[in-house]
């Protein structure tokens, strides 16, 4: 078996893209609140946050 350095992948694909936000402090004190309670990294809150925006936006077109 070959040596691979790094990370070993989280989940089904790498994550080789980046993404830098700006939060306020309020929001950055609720993703944490949410991140401590789920016991998740910040980076899963908000990957379940956009698959629920996509799920809701899912069924608001099924219903139209």
């Amino acid at each position: 078996m070959p040596f691979r350095a790094g990370r070993p992948i989280k989940g089904e694909s790498r994550r080789d893209q980046s993404l830098q936000i700006r939060m306020s402090k309020p929001e950055l004190e609720l993703l944490d609140e949410c991140s401590k309670k789920l016991e998740i990294s910040r980076t899963d809150v908000i990957n379940k946050g956009i698959s629920l925006v996509k799920k809701n936006l899912d069924v608001e077109k099924e219903e139209n």
